[in-house]
């Protein structure tokens, strides 16, 4: 049975990747990287040295913790100025009446992001106050594909991995759902992933399984 359902924040409940584009891409073009769409995509759902790293690896430059360090925060300032024009309206559709619908059968949610804005997003979105429990990149020390952080959220909603949901867009995701012994819910990318449990198109679409 059910009794915990963990939702990731970016691609899920809110579209923040091309936010994060735009930030990554300024850093980028600034140290004159190539950057596209393509590497931009190979960024989700890991954190934010790892994905500054892995932009930095097309660069012929070697760049000292000090410097690495600076990037990122500066990728986040700008990241944080553009998260500040979030509201309501940018939620994903249905989610807010599938977080009622689980909470009328007594399910608790929780998020489980690797991104340390998460609480300044739900706040922006006008839902911090709908979650049991939240587990971001601010408490772990490991990115998905390792599953500490959905493992923090079970614990902080006091459920065990398989009495619990995870809902991922990202491949990373549901690695690090299955990582955990977490049966998982696939949408946008990872819907057409071959391990992903239940594949959908809408979030809603979850009330249909559960």
């Amino acid at each position: 049975m059910i009794k915990g359902v963990i939702f990731d924040l970016d691609g899920v409940l809110v579209h923040t990747d091309m936010l994060h584009y735009k930030a990554w891409k300024s850093i980028a073009d600034e140290l004159n990287i190539p950057f596209d769409k393509k590497v931009n995509n190979r960024l989700r759902g890991v954190s934010r040295m790892e994905s500054l790293e892995i932009i930095l690896s097309n660069s012929d430059k070697q760049f000292t913790n000090e410097e690495k360090v600076a990037l990122a925060e500066k990728k986040n300032n700008i990241y944080r100025e553009l998260l500040s024009t979030l509201t309501s309206n940018d939620l994903v559709d249905g989610s807010k009446e599938l977080i009622s619908y689980l909470k009328g059968k007594n399910i608790k949610v929780a998020i489980g992001s690797s991104s340390k804005n998460t609480k300044y997003i739900l706040t922006r979105l006008g839902i911090i106050d709908l979650f049991d429990a939240i587990s971001d990149g601010n408490n772990i020390k490991n990115s998905k594909p390792d599953p500490e952080v959905f493992l923090k959220a079970a614990a902080y909603l006091g459920l065990e991995p398989v009495e619990c949901m995870v809902v991922e867009d990202a491949k990373a995701g549901i690695d690090a759902a299955r990582n955990g012994g977490f049966k998982n819910f696939g949408i946008g990318d990872a819907s057409t992933y071959e391990l992903t449990d239940h594949p959908i198109n809408t979030l809603l679409d979850i009330e249909k399984i559960i």
